[in-house]
């Protein structure tokens, strides 16, 4: 019975350790595949024109009438 009683007080000890161990490394994770993911957006969008001076430029167009 004691053993039991000291596996469950380390249990609940050792919570936010263990939460720690669990959550930092898929912080991690998250955050560098975001950043990875926009870096790739913006090369793309470097690369890939989508049209936005043509949709500028008639936009003046119409002003200047």
């Amino acid at each position: 019975m004691m053993k039991f009683l000291a596996v469950v007080a380390c249990v609940l000890f050792l919570q936010g350790c263990i939460h720690k161990v669990v959550t930092v490394p898929a912080k991690v994770a998250y955050k560098t595949t975001k950043y990875a993911v926009k870096g790739t957006a913006a090369v793309v969008g470097a690369a890939i024109p989508d049209g936005d001076d043509e949709e500028d430029e008639k936009k003046s167009k119409k002003n200047k009438d």
